[in-house]
Order: C-alpha cells, then structure tokens, then sequence
C-alpha cells in the first residue's frame, strides 16, 4: 500500500504512512490505516480528494493494472 499510494499522482504529495491494524485469517481480510497530510482547508479538497470512495478507487486501479 505504501507504493501504491506514495506514487499516485492524485494522493502522493499529501500520503505519510499506512499500517495494518487488524488481520484474520479465518476470513482474509486485513483492516488498515492510512495517514495522510493534508493541506489547509480548501474548496471541495476533503470532499472529492479525500473521499474514501476515491482513495478506494486509487488501489482498486493500480490493481487492475497490475493485471
């Protein structure tokens, strides 16, 4: 993760760090936390930049790239 979003054009400069904070086997799923800097408030910054769905979307192509 920490590749992934240190090198995205949309979110590198303002990505800091991304650790796992929970992990079960049982299911395979892994909970992380991604730390971001972000700058001071800005019109429509946290709404469109840092939306989870986007910041979900930035893993979800470098995934279907990678296929």
């Amino acid at each position: 993760l920490t590749d992934v979003y240190s090198s995205s054009p949309a979110l590198g400069r303002y990505f800091r760090s991304a650790q796992v904070v929970n992990f079960s086997n049982e299911s395979s799923t892994v909970f992380y936390q991604l730390d971001f800097s972000v700058p001071p408030s800005t019109e429509g910054f946290m709404e469109n930049t840092m939306n989870p769905d986007f910041i979900r979307n930035v893993l979800r192509q470098n995934i279907y790239d990678e296929d």
